[in-house]
């Protein structure tokens, strides 16, 4: 068994780094532990000691002793693995401050918790020793990685391979079933929605609904318990902790990247008026963003915003990162409204704010995958593109462009006989999003995405024009209004054919735009099998077939995942379709890709094409320049209305042949490799793209 060694602290020791908000939380030692908490306007905290078993039996009493610069601290022999304790905290009522005594409290570091009711929650001092077997990370190259997003419950619920015990848990997450279908699509970095600690609101149990998702978090140390499977709840967080780390030491065993959606922008705590359940009746005034008045800015939606401009709420967001990285051994994060969390004291968004710039430089986190999503609601709140280097983005400006060029343009081209706008915006997309990263970030600052947990399903995007989300108890009013969907004509189920049919090849489009465009691609979990949530598009409050993935697959599912598999295969053996930096005019850069364009007539693309409406058909040449892989030159036509075409191959010196690779024509992969000539004709019947590698 070996024991985690502490994260390493950053040089010089100065603001969120300074030594003064090392070790908060309690450490055991020799003779018990040290509990040390932060709060700068406190004037007393008390450590509570419960019972064993009865969670509401308190035992002991200690009060903290300040120690300066906010500091409180307490060593007792009480404090030792698997003891259960809260905090009370007392102040003055001054404006902002939402001190009560008598409420007892989750310490903000606490590894582990148990409930004893809703709003009764106890921290577990927990040990952490785990045995990784010498298992390492597999640390995948930023240009092989294809993101798989998904549920720890909703993966494998229904799986039918995996035994009834382990559906919808850390454990299940991690059987051989579910490896071998993460290996089967070719996907290399499983992206968890939020696993730390969350609790449901209460206006959705009103409902009768939950908290799905988990955007709700308690605490920021501490696996969600009901995860774990029932034996391991039993025995408490060390044993889901525990089944937490076997299910990374597993992925990683198996090749797989485990990325974490982390939620630190807010809490569940809400609104001034909710749960106080940790933060509020710490600090009030400092952990959240307030004005003078002691009423909440709230640019996050939720209620509250952490004030990431104080050092010790920084302090907090970083521990956890090197604690979930280090301790825990996961290989990255996905930071949820990441523009919250770079406001200053004026709460305006910076891209050198000082929490990214640690986040970034921190020796604990070089190894990290640490993708941002790009914005919030407040004021300023939309900064794709703005992290900076060393930061990958959610790219949403692809997800739209990619929507309306498949999906929203040809629906009004049916319409009006004319598609709104020509090729040229969706080439910048597919080419790396030169437009909105700079050349010194490159094409893999983002992350591309069709379609994520929030929003239609690929199947839905493809099948409804509008949002069917009655189920969520707000009368329709909740979810995205704007989708950039197209049903194809008809709203939802049908069993006419040939709209069936016309959706299968839109998605094949969208699967294939996704997986041979410039960038990091993300998939969705079940868009790989065309999963439904029957229309609705912000599922976040149903713990449910609805939203877990089903698995009893149909013909046409299995013939979309072959389609995927195929798709990342290519990706992979490719080297031109994932290029690590941009080309620049006139230079050779390594491992970038130079690009030519052409018409549908294999002549270079005028100036008038890229934005001509009646010109959607373009020709992409996308030529590596070897720096670790040999020259590898693609070709990938894309032709973007439903009307057939003929498109004449383009000659290029160098280029004898064309070995058809993929094509979205294809109900089921083609299994042969057809050969063409330059000069040869490629008959489209309508909407596709074709890709072939140049020899």
């Amino acid at each position: 068994m070996v024991c985690p060694e502490p994260s390493p602290t950053l040089a010089p020791p100065s603001g969120i780094l300074r030594p003064e908000l090392d070790d908060l939380g309690v450490r055991l030692h020799d003779g018990g532990g040290t509990l040390r908490v932060w709060s700068e306007n406190a004037d007393a905290i008390e450590l509570e000691i419960f019972d064993d078993t009865d969670l509401d039996w308190i035992t002991d009493s200690i009060p903290l002793e300040p120690a300066g610069d906010g500091l409180w601290s307490v060593s007792t022999s009480l404090l030792r693995p698997g003891t259960r304790y809260a905090i009370r905290v007392s102040g003055s009522q001054a404006p902002g401050n939402t001190f009560n005594p008598r409420t007892l409290l989750i310490e903000p570091y606490a590894r582990g918790l148990v409930q004893s009711s809703y709003d009764a929650w106890r921290s577990v001092v927990v040990d952490g020793c785990f045995d990784w077997g010498g298992v390492q990370k597999p640390r995948v190259p930023l240009d092989r990685t294809i993101i798989y997003e998904g549920h720890v419950k909703g993966l494998s619920k229904r799986h039918p391979r995996v035994p009834p015990a382990l559906h919808g848990t850390y454990a299940g997450l991690a059987h051989p079933a579910m490896i071998e279908h993460f290996h089967s699509i070719g996907v290399t970095t499983i992206e968890l929605l939020p696993v730390h600690a969350f609790q449901t609101e209460p206006r959705l149990l009103q409902h009768g609904l939950a908290n799905y998702w988990g955007y709700n978090t308690l605490n920021f140390f501490t696996p969600h318990t009901p995860y774990a499977t029932d034996h391991n709840r039993r025995e408490g967080p060390e044993a889901v902790l525990r089944e937490f780390k076997g299910m990374v030491r597993l992925l990683h065993e198996a090749g797989l990247e485990v990325v974490l959606d982390v939620v630190y922008n807010h809490t569940a705590e809400e609104g001034i008026g909710g749960p106080r359940s940790s933060l509020r009746g710490i600090d009030n005034r400092s952990y959240y963003r307030q004005h003078d008045d002691g009423a909440y800015i709230d640019v996050t939606g939720c209620g509250n915003s952490l004030d990431t401009s104080n050092d010790a709420t920084a302090r907090l967001v970083l521990d956890s990162l090197r604690y979930w990285a280090n301790d825990v051994q996961v290989d990255g994060f996905r930071l949820d409204l990441a523009a919250t969390l770079g406001r200053d004291t004026a709460h305006t968004f910076t891209p050198e704010h000082p929490l990214l710039r640690a986040i970034k430089d921190d020796p604990a986190l070089a190894d990290a995958k640490l993708i941002a999503e790009p914005w919030d609601v407040g004021m300023g709140g939309w900064q794709t593109g703005n992290f900076g280097d060393g930061w990958h983005e959610w790219n949403d400006r692809y997800r739209d462009r990619v929507r309306n060029f498949w999906l929203s343009d040809v629906d009004y081209a049916r319409r009006a006989s004319a598609a709104p706008v020509g090729i040229g915006g969706f080439a910048t997309r597919l080419a790396g999003s030169a437009n909105t990263f700079s050349v010194e970030r490159g094409p893999l600052a983002s992350v591309n995405f069709v379609t994520a947990h929030d929003g239609f399903t690929l199947r839905d995007l493809v099948s409804y024009d509008v949002k069917h989300n009655l189920g969520n108890g707000e009368q329709n009013r909740d979810g995205a209004d704007t989708n950039r969907s197209f049903n194809h004509g008809a709203e939802g189920p049908t069993e006419d054919a040939g709209i069936l049919a016309t959706r299968r090849k839109a998605m094949r489009n969208l699967l294939g735009t996704l997986l041979l465009s410039a960038g990091i691609p993300m998939l969705t979990a079940g868009d790989e099998m065309g999963r439904t949530q029957r229309g609705n598009n912000n599922a976040y409050c149903h713990d449910s077939p609805l939203t877990w993935l089903a698995w009893d697959t149909d013909p046409w599912q299995d013939d979309l995942r072959a389609h995927v598999a195929t798709l990342t295969r290519l990706r992979h053996e490719n080297p031109a379709l994932r290029p690590m930096r941009f080309a620049r005019l006139g230079e050779r850069t390594p491992s970038a890709s130079v690009m030519g364009w052409y018409d549908e007539h294999g002549e270079t693309m005028s100036i008038d094409r890229w934005t001509d409406p009646g010109h959607r058909t373009l020709q992409y040449v996308a030529t590596s320049t070897p720096e670790t892989e040999a020259l590898n030159r693609i070709l990938l036509i894309v032709h973007g209305n439903e009307s057939p075409i003929d498109v004449r191959l383009p000659s290029i010196a160098g280029v004898t042949r064309y070995v058809s690779l993929w094509s979205s024509e294809d109900e089921r992969p083609a299994q042969d490799t057809p050969q063409f000539a330059p000069g040869d004709v490629v008959s489209l019947r309508g909407t596709a793209m074709h890709l072939f590698r140049a020899e």
